[in-house]
């Protein structure tokens, strides 16, 4: 098969995924059936078996929320009431109609942290218990002791953004604290995205697995200009606190504030799926094992603005990387391997990663007989790069199987160009890696694009995050490259291919966050 080819089928593959007919692929939509039906006769006609429960399918049960959330803040005779979603959106995952929180204290956590082997406790013995919480997004940081312009590596591991700055993680030590709610205050920066992208995934209809979850009774974010006006009005500086809980010494800070919020939710219950597709192995014993190659399929559907609906075609994220794992799909069938190969295209990957959380809890191939995971999401499609980044980078031997394959390309091997960002957690590779599988991940690979002025890859990663990540515009552009994309297909295919036939298996790396969970099962 031709670069040209691959290029084409990549291409006409996005084209349909991104297309008005899909509907922005929402899961529970008339658009998810068109997706799963269209990835279905795509790996049918490749020639890939059906690995599903239901022939190609895997029914995930779902429960779909739509939330309409009211706050209103009050200290003394003030009072504040942010609108919803411009300045700060919520949802209850209790599925109850309606939650009612009134005159509830307001209490600032900082960072919300407790990771005593960093010797960090935000929480101190506060008691949060039916109070409502304000916490920081990210986490805290200090300098090198030998080069103050660096921050500590051996403290939260300096710019790399940990668990323990993610927004669920603030969710989950909330509600384990017994907190009423928590609302967490959006700053671009240690967040990886704008308030934008905060409102448009937050303002629709959420979703969640068929269970009510335990977490607190409300959760959501605050827009920094609402968080700013809600400590002035409690009579203190937002940048003052916040200063504050960067220091170890912090103590949660009760602001004299009280709140009442309500939550009226809609909810449904539906069946999504993934879709599942394999190779199977031509060794006797090593096909009762597998590879996994893993993009999500779905995207935000379409909502309604002035009067008008908007599709939100979801084309880089993530049209891109289910059109290379179909095209590897077609390599495979070519040259099979000695072990199995499972093609897991995921659903309500951009609702917290629950189509793979439900894989995980109900696996095709048993998760020890799993030998490495390969995930796409939101691939390069700006051309050809001297690199490729790994965002997962550091934590396997799979970083060995990468470097290999990508020197006969003439390219290298770079960890997270942006750790801080916290991409790592943000795809279906991180329910296999949290047990026990290793993993690489892959999103929008490169930072030095051959034939490309050196601020290329800097400008166009800027201007798709501020102009269409997770909006409408995340469309086919005219100005797309192709010549990466194929690179990419032809390197991971390699890679691929290599743990398909090798005897011995990929291993964890003693200093990875996951090596006890891989020690548990290996």
């Amino acid at each position: 098969m031709t670069a040209s080819t691959t290029a084409d089928a990549i291409l006409e593959h996005i084209k349909s995924l991104a297309s008005d007919r899909f509907e922005g692929r929402s899961p529970g939509s008339d658009g998810e059936r068109i997706t799963i039906d269209y990835l279905r006769d795509c790996c049918r006609h490749i020639g890939l078996a059906p690995a599903g429960e239901d022939g190609y399918f895997q029914r995930v049960p779902v429960i779909g929320i739509k939330s309409k959330p009211v706050v209103s803040f009050k200290t003394g005779s003030s009072t504040l009431t942010p609108s919803f979603p411009e300045q700060f959106v919520a949802m209850s995952r209790s599925l109850k109609d309606a939650i009612e929180i009134e005159n509830a204290p307001v209490v600032f956590v900082g960072y919300g942290i407790e990771a005593p082997e960093y010797g960090w406790n935000d929480y101190k013995d506060k008691d949060v218990r039916d109070k409502i919480v304000i916490v920081l997004i990210g986490q805290p940081g200090r300098p090198d002791r030998e080069d103050s312009t660096r921050l500590d590596e051996s403290f939260f591991r300096g710019r790399a953004l940990t668990y323990y700055g993610r927004w669920t993680y603030k969710y989950e030590k909330a509600s384990e604290k017994g907190a009423a709610a928590v609302l967490i205050v959006h700053e671009s920066e240690p967040a990886g995205y704008g308030y934008d992208v905060v409102k448009a995934s937050w303002s629709g209809e959420n979703f969640d697995l068929g269970r009510a979850r335990e977490r607190v009774r409300a959760e959501g974010w605050l827009s920094l200009d609402s968080a700013e006006k809600l400590f002035a009005m409690s009579g203190r500086s937002y940048l003052e606190l916040k200063k504050s809980a960067g220091q170890p010494d912090f103590e949660p800070v009760d602001l004299g504030t009280t709140a009442d919020i309500s939550v009226a939710n809609t909810t449904r219950e539906f069946d999504s799926h993934n879709v599942l597709a394999m190779i199977e192995g031509e060794d006797p014993d090593l096909k009762k094992e597998c590879i996994v190659y893993s993009a999500h399929w779905d995207h935000f559907g379409k909502k309604e603005k002035d009067g008008k609906v908007e599709i939100y075609s979801g084309a880089l994220d993530n049209g891109s990387g289910v059109a290379m794992v179909l095209e590897i799909g077609r390599r495979f069938i070519q040259e099979k391997p000695r072990r199995s190969i499972l093609f897991f295209f995921t659903t309500l990957e951009e609702s917290g990663l629950i189509g793979s959380q439900y894989y995980i809890q109900n696996p095709i191939f048993p998760l020890d007989k799993t030998v490495a995971v390969i995930n796409l999401d939101v691939m390069n499609l700006w051309g050809a790069t001297r690199e490729i980044i790994s965002i997962a980078h550091g934590h396997s031997t799979l970083d060995e199987n990468l470097r290999v394959r990508a020197a006969e390309q003439n390219r290298t091997v770079i960890p997270d160009v942006e750790p801080e960002k916290g991409y790592f957690y943000r795809s279906d590779h991180l329910p296999f890696l949290q047990s026990g599988v290793p993993a690489l991940f892959f999103l929008n690979p490169g930072s030095s694009y051959i034939d490309k002025d050196p601020d290329y890859a800097t400008r166009k990663k800027a201007d798709y995050i501020s102009n269409d990540y997770h909006k409408p515009s995340d469309k086919v552009k005219d100005d797309w490259d192709m010549a990466g994309a194929v690179e990419d297909v032809e390197l991971l295919f390699q890679v691929g291919k290599d743990l398909g036939n090798e005897s011995g298996r990929p291993s964890f790396k003693p200093a990875s966050e996951f090596f006890k969970e891989y020690q548990k099962t290996n």
